[in-house]
């Protein structure tokens, strides 16, 4: 089989390599109090090198946080811990449909 990697250039593979290549992704919505401050964002663009995190977004009018990350990697507990050790007051994690 044919897989495209991460630098854009074609990886041969077979079948047992591409499962380590396949990703389980989920994402997580956590209302928070304040909104994050300088120091905060710095810490939270930090985030995005933790190997399993895809992306972060903030909605301030509604303040959410929504992280979409690889579950084979990482858990929701370990994104609320990463989220907390950034500075984001996180209030309570919401179900999403």
């Amino acid at each position: 089989m044919l897989y495209i990697g991460f630098s854009g250039l074609p990886i041969r593979s077979n079948r047992k390599s591409a499962e380590l290549i396949s990703m389980t992704q989920l994402e997580v919505a956590y209302r928070y109090n304040a909104s994050p401050g300088e120091s905060a964002m710095r810490a939270i663009d930090n985030m995005r090198e933790v190997y399993g995190i895809r992306r972060i977004s903030f909605n301030s009018n509604d303040r959410i946080v929504r992280v979409e990350f690889d579950a084979s990697r990482l858990n929701e507990p370990t994104i609320a811990a990463l989220l907390r050790g950034a500075g984001v007051d996180i209030r309570e994690k919401l179900v999403l449909a």
